[in-house]
C-alpha cells in the first residue's frame, strides 16, 4: 500500500548508482561495509576474462537488487530507470495485459487479485493460486518484475500460465488472452429495490470523487442497504480507506493507527466526522484477493460493528509502503510502517476472517451465480 506523498533522495546521491553507492574513496557508510563489493568489483574488472560482459552499469543495478532483494520483502523492491517507468505506466487506469496483481512469497510467484471483469477474472484465475511456469519456462529464479513483464503484452496476443491450487493435486495451464485492462475504481448498482452494490475495485486517486458521486446519488433514493464490495481489491493509497470510512461510521472516530520505525506514538488518522449513512443497514464483501487499504476499511468496519463481513477470509497485508524516486530514474519501492485496526490488530500475513463465511460453489461461475452476494442481499431483506 503506497503513501501519496514520495520522498526526494537525498542531494549526495549521485546521477549513476555506480557513482553514488558504490563509488567514492569511502568504502563503508553507517554500519554497512563496503569494502568486499569494491573489491569484487576490482578483481572483475582487472582479471575477468569476458570483458564484453563488463557492464558497469548493469553490475550496479545488479549490486543494488542483491542488498535490497537480501530484506526478503516482497514489497520492497528496487526498480531500475525502465522497470520504473513501467511502473509509473502500471498505476494508470488502462493498460494491456491480463488484469491480475501478483506478489512473491515463499519464494513463489502467487495471484493477490484479479481485475473485475478482466481477462484473468474470466479465465477463472483465483486469488493464492501459484504461477509455476510462464509460456512453459519455470518461474522460480524470476524476478517479480521479470514474471510481470512477461505476462504482460499486448492485446490480442496470448499467454499460458501453468498453475498450482490449493485442492487440485496436479498442475494444469490456462491460456489467457491479453486485452485492454480498464479499472473503474468504484461503481454502483441497485440489485434489489433499496439494496445497492457499491464495489471499490482499487483506492486511486479518484476513488474519493467517484465514491461521493455514487454516494450522493444513493442518498437521494432512499436506500435500505448497502453491500460494499471489496473482493478482488487489492489496495491502493491509505489515505482513500479513510475516505470511505467517513461515509459511515459516526463521528471523529480513530480508524488506523500508522507505526513508524522511529515514532514514539502511533500515527492516528480519523474519519471527517459527517457520514452520509451512519446507521444504514450494511455487509461488506471480502474474500482471498481483499488486501493493503481494502483491509483498513474491513478491520475498521468490524471493530465497530458497523456492519457484518461476509464472505472469505482476506489476503493480510498490514504494512505501508512509499516510492522514492533516485535522481538516475531509478527507485525505492519499501516498507515504511505497518498499521494497526481500531482495538490495536495487526493483520499482516493473517488476513480477516468475515462474521459470515461464504464461499463460492464449484460451478458458480459457470452459471453467472455470485453466491456471496446473493447471501448479502439476503442478509440484509432479512433485518
Amino acid at each position: 500500500m503506497p503513501t501519496k506523498s514520495l520522498s526526494t533522495a537525498p542531494d549526495n546521491v549521485q546521477g549513476s548508482v555506480l557513482g553514488g553507492l558504490l563509488g567514492g574513496s569511502n568504502a563503508s557508510t553507517g554500519d554497512l561495509d563496503l569494502r568486499t563489493m569494491w573489491t569484487v568489483k576490482d578483481l572483475l574488472s582487472k582479471k575477468y576474462i569476458h570483458t564484453e560482459k563488463l557492464d558497469n552499469e548493469k553490475m550496479a543495478y545488479g549490486a543494488v537488487k542483491g542488498m535490497v532483494d537480501a530484506l526478503d520483502d516482497p514489497f520492497t523492491e528496487f526498480m531500475d530507470p525502465k522497470e520504473t517507468i513501467d511502473f509509473n505506466e502500471s498505476l494508470n487506469s488502462e493498460l494491456e495485459g491480463i488484469g491480475a496483481e501478483l506478489t512473491v512469497r515463499n519464494a513463489m510467484l502467487v495471484v493477490v487479485s484479479t481485475v473485475k471483469d478482466s481477462p484473468a477474472q474470466k479465465a477463472g484465475l483465483l486469488p493464492d493460486d501459484i504461477v509455476a511456469k510462464i509460456d512453459g519456462k519455470e518461474v522460480e529464479n524470476m524476478s517479480l518484475y521479470d514474471a510481470i513483464s512477461k505476462i504482460r503484452g499486448e492485446k490480442g496476443t496470448s499467454v499460458t500460465l501453468s498453475i498450482l491450487r490449493k485442492g487440485k493435486k496436479d498442475p494444469f495451464d490456462m491460456k489467457i488472452a491479453r486485452d485492454k485492462i480498464t479499472v473503474e475504481s468504484v461503481t454502483s448498482k441497485e440489485i434489489q429495490p433499496g439494496i445497492w452494490q457499491v464495489a471499490i475495485n482499487e483506492f486511486s486517486d479518484d476513488t474519493k470523487v467517484e465514491f461521493n458521486k455514487i454516494i450522493d446519488d444513493i442518498k437521494l433514493k432512499k436506500p435500505k442497504g448497502i453491500v460494499l464490495d471489496l473482493r478482488f481489491n487489492g489496495g491502493g493509497y491509505l489515505e482513500g480507506s479513510v475516505d470511505i470510512l467517513s461515509a459511515f461510521i459516526r463521528g471523529q472516530q480513530d480508524v488506523v493507527a500508522v507505526e513508524y520505525r522511529d515514532s514514539k506514538e502511533n500515527e492516528k488518522l480519523k474519519t471527517t466526522g459527517t457520514p452520509q449513512f451512519p446507521d444504514l443497514p450494511l455487509v461488506v464483501l471480502i474474500n482471498k484477493g481483499t488486501a493493503s487499504a481494502s483491509e483498513i476499511v474491513t478491520a475498521a468496519i468490524q471493530d465497530f460493528k458497523r456492519g457484518l463481513i461476509m464472505g472469505e477470509t482476506s489476503f493480510g497485508k498490514g504494512t505501508v509502503q512509499e516510492v522514492d524516486p533516485l535522481p538516475d530514474g531509478s527507485s525505492l519501492r519499501f516498507t515504511i510502517a505497518r498499521w494497526n485496526s481500531p482495538t490495536g490488530r495487526n493483520i499482516n500475513e493473517i488476513g480477516i476472517t468475515p462474521d459470515r463465511e461464504v464461499l463460492p460453489q464449484d460451478g458458480d461461475q459457470d452459471k453467472g451465480y455470485d453466491r456471496q452476494l446473493d447471501e448479502a442481499v439476503k442478509y440484509l431483506k432479512n433485518l
